[in-house]
């Protein structure tokens, strides 16, 4: 029989499985990167503008450690795809590595593999299915997305360059995911491989673009995601640096092709760590196994969110000199309040920063359901455990971990901002800034615990949700949406702060409404069947 036997079957039932987050997801990257380019354009009309601010941009480190340079001043896409081309570029990688991993050592570790292979599937089918999905997902979204920006009036060389940039790079990471499906037995280390190699290698780009003279630059050619910036959309385009992401890939996609040779199906190459041979004393707890199975993902986003936050603060007092023309003056005071621009500027980030906490909060709560989905639910519950303080374990992880989140973001832009500005006052009301917005990501840890109790098939309309509220918060005002529309987002309820008005009153609304789907979904989880 040969290796590769099924696997058009096992790409048909990926993407069956996949139906509904890859679609949402490539629509997502497709809406950013246009609205970034419309929003840019009314940002810097002119070229005078772009050339001032791409000189401010380039001249500040910590923006181009974070970002990326801008190689052409003078170009609209070079400047509007600033962002994108460095966090963006980052999260393809993420949304790559974690649909290899999906479709290889999860199903692995899950046992679903093992009865799939003792059907007529081959011994490489497998991992062979889950490349396919993962690089034809990349090209889709490169696809569509070098349309959209051709569509809002970018040059055809450019977008198109744009668009293999982050499938190139996408390719790039799902083949380095395969390799590190093949090197343990657990779906969660083999993220943590994969997500590791991913940091590394934006580490590299940032300290080769941000250093000073030539001393380090070439760092930047250690990576891959610093391979997708030099392909250089829209300033110059250097279509040869393509072959490095693809050649990359193909070698990584046939390093882990022998790797899957050479182990038996459900272990891993790296050998197993011994564990101890009785529990710890704290592990006696439901409260306690919930920590120990969630710290590691809280671990990682609180080292993100401490980073960002340091990020977002040290630019704040130099937003002046980026934003210098009218139009963007205009409109970040339009999304931050009407206070001094730094403060506009913070208020904005900071409703991103609400946003990223939102996520790791509907991540947290959906390990409700998939330990339920995993069997190991009912043996817990089978002793004195009740329903509800099961669910409460997980539930305090996740609106604690998205409260800790925000508090720790907030204190590092405040401290980074009162370095900056001199002023140790700033960092009470950046922290204040940050934590307002804990409310709102509260409601979307709701809606998934409500979806958990009373439609657990239907648990992703978490991620929806989240979708539709971002969707609503970006294109709202450019498509001067009814403000009763608007209004369904809970975001559009947080005051903007530092600079706006501290209301309470959405803020406790807030609070309820998620307070209230969480009775509703765990009142509904005590009376359904469990599995």
């Amino acid at each position: 029989m040969s290796s590769l036997v099924g696997t058009a079957s096992l790409v048909r039932l990926a993407l069956r499985r996949d139906r509904v987050i890859l679609p949402i997801c490539i629509a997502i990257f497709v809406a950013l990167v246009t609205s970034s380019t419309s929003a840019t354009i009314a940002l810097y009309p002119t070229v005078a503008s772009r050339v001032q601010a791409a000189a401010s941009l380039n001249n500040t480190a910590s923006l181009v450690a974070f970002y990326g340079r801008i190689y052409d001043p003078t170009s609209l896409g070079a400047v509007a795809m600033l962002k994108m081309g460095g966090i963006g570029t980052a999260l393809v990688a993420v949304l790559a590595l974690l649909t290899v991993i999906r479709h290889t050592r999860a199903e692995e570790e899950s046992g679903r593999l093992e009865l799939l292979g003792a059907a007529v599937v081959g011994r490489h089918a497998p991992l062979t299915a889950a490349l396919l999905v993962a690089v034809g997902a990349s090209l889709v979204l490169g696809g569509f997305t070098a349309l959209g920006l051709f569509a809002v009036g970018l040059p055809v060389a450019g977008s198109i360059a744009f668009g293999l940039a982050w499938a190139g790079v996408g390719t790039a990471f799902a083949a380095l995911a395969a390799v590190a499906a093949q090197l343990t037995r657990s779906a969660r280390a083999a993220t943590g491989i994969a997500g590791a190699a991913l940091g590394l290698s934006y580490l590299l780009r940032a300290i080769g673009d941000s250093s000073s003279g030539q001393r380090l630059q070439w760092l930047s050619w250690l990576s891959p995601i610093g391979w997708g910036q030099q392909v250089r959309p829209f300033a110059g385009e250097r279509w040869w640096v393509m072959t490095l992401l693809f050649g990359v890939a193909v070698a990584l996609a046939a390093g882990a092709y022998a790797l899957a040779a050479r182990r038996d199906l459900g272990a891993g190459l790296l050998p197993d760590r011994a564990g101890p041979a009785t529990a710890a004393r704290g592990l006696r707890t439901p409260l306690a196994l919930a920590w120990r199975l969630q710290r590691g993902a809280l671990l990682g986003w609180l080292a993100a969110f401490v980073v960002l936050g340091a990020v977002f603060g040290g630019i704040a007092s130099n937003v002046g000199a980026i934003l210098d023309s009218p139009q963007a003056r205009d409109f970040i005071t339009a999304l931050g309040g009407k206070a001094s621009l730094s403060d506009a500027y913070l208020a904005a980030e900071l409703g991103f920063v609400g946003v990223f906490a939102s996520v790791y909060g509907v991540q947290a709560a959906m390990r409700l359901r998939s330990e339920e989905t995993a069997l190991r639910v009912e043996p817990l519950l089978a002793t004195a455990l009740g329903r509800i303080r099961w669910a409460w374990s997980h539930l305090a992880i996740a609106l604690a971990g998205t409260a800790t989140l925000l508090l720790a973001a907030g204190l590092s832009a405040g401290l980074a901002y009162a370095a900056q500005t001199g002023d140790i006052g700033q960092v009470g009301r950046v922290l204040g800034g940050a934590l307002v917005q804990l409310p709102a990501a509260w409601v979307l840890t709701g809606v998934v615990v409500a979806a958990f109790g009373l439609a657990p098939k239907w648990i992703a309309i978490g991620w929806v949700a989240l979708v539709a509220f971002v969707l609503l918060g970006e294109f709202g005002p450019l498509f001067k949406l009814n403000h009763m529309v608007m209004a369904i987002s809970p975001f559009d309820h947080v005051p903007k702060l530092p600079g706006g008005a501290l209301t309470v009153a959405p803020l406790l609304w807030l609070s309820g409404v998620a307070a209230v789907l969480i009775v509703i979904g765990l009142s509904g989880f005590r009376r359904r069947d469990v599995g």
